[in-house]
């Protein structure tokens, strides 16, 4: 049975080292940075590979490909797609084809890599004189066209045979500084939680895959963030947004948290996360976390399971130069 884990790799290929952490430890799935990667041919070599060493051959890899800034799979070979900013400044059918389009050419590109689910999209508000992490991540300030082109990017990823992995909850967008560097705090009632940042995330609650945010809601729990905080994991993200997929931290090895990998993990999983991320760490700290992570049991299990079972395979033949084509003439009128 695999780990509650989602670990990384160190490079373009598996050495002997981490193969055996890998066959030893069997972490659920893997996730590719910009150091994994070269070229289409070496990609899909290395996600055959992972599976290979955990022996599971419909193991989740995982990338972030939002677009824009945040992506990891870029020209010449691939596409980088466009920040969703851009997509929210179109009018309404036009953005949701543009969303859709969008997500639908970024899983052609990663399905034929292997990759089967991506950490988008970003369902976080933009909210006005807050740090720019999220900025142009977003799909913008209202709650329902979020929700709207959040759906769209959905079922443009699960259309290219990728599931989606909805981001950051409870909402990642009242933050004045940047977690991979200190702890933020959403400094907000609840109510406006509830009907404002909540709203995309219930929209969209049956997305297969979900990400928690390393923001300290003290609305709900002063003390912990998000990811560590059983409070907001049962009474907001599982209780008012009512998510029932696969929970994965954000990655733990980043500055907002604290103390010990090890017990970033443990305390992630106690707080109600069914899977940890745990990425950018040597191989000796890889192995200490992989080592204290159980393996999936229970509802978590159930859940993973679940998510395997909504698997596709791409919808149909799909044209990508004519995607392209379409969405440049969508995003190319002017003032856009």
């Amino acid at each position: 049975m695999p780990r509650a884990l989602i670990t990384d790799l160190s490079g373009t290929t598996i050495g002997p080292d981490e193969r055996a952490f890998l066959r030893e430890t069997e972490p659920l799935g893997t996730i590719f940075f910009a150091r994994n990667i070269e070229n289409p041919e070496q990609l899909s070599a290395l996600s055959y590979d992972f599976r290979n060493a955990v022996g599971r051959s419909d193991a989740p890899v995982m990338i972030d490909q939002e677009g824009g800034r945040v992506a990891r799979l870029r020209p010449p070979h691939w596409w980088g797609g466009v920040a969703n900013g851009r997509i929210a400044a179109l009018e309404g059918d036009e953005a949701e084809m543009a969303a859709w389009l969008a997500a639908r050419i970024m899983a052609h590109d990663m399905a034929r890599c292997g990759i089967n689910v991506d950490c988008a999209p970003c369902l976080d508000l933009l909210v006005e004189g807050m740090h720019d992490v999220i900025g142009d991540r977003s799909f913008g300030g209202d709650p329902g066209r979020v929700a709207n082109l959040g759906r769209a990017a959905c079922e443009g990823f699960q259309a290219g045979g990728v599931q989606p992995m909805i981001k950051h909850m409870p909402g990642h967008g009242r933050v004045a500084v940047d977690p991979h560097d200190r702890l933020p705090t959403a400094d907000v009632d609840l109510a406006t939680l509830e009907n404002q940042d909540y709203l995309p995330f219930r929209a969209l609650a049956d997305a297969p895959w979900g990400m928690t945010a390393h923001v300290i809601y003290p609305a709900l729990d002063p003390e912990r963030p998000a990811t560590q905080s059983a409070i907001v994991i049962e009474q907001a993200i599982r209780g008012a947004i009512g998510f029932r997929g696969v929970l994965v931290s954000d990655a733990i090895d980043m500055e907002a948290l604290s103390g010990s990998h090890e017990e970033r993990a443990r305390l992630s999983l106690e707080a109600g996360c069914d899977v940890v991320m745990h990425c950018n760490q040597p191989l000796d700290v890889r192995r200490r976390v992989a080592d204290s992570v159980p393996e999936l049991q229970g509802a978590a299990l159930e859940r993973v399971e679940a998510a395997a079972a909504r698997r596709s395979v791409p919808a149909g033949d799909f044209d990508r130069q004519a995607a392209l084509a379409r969405l440049d003439t969508l995003l190319a009128a002017p003032g856009r």
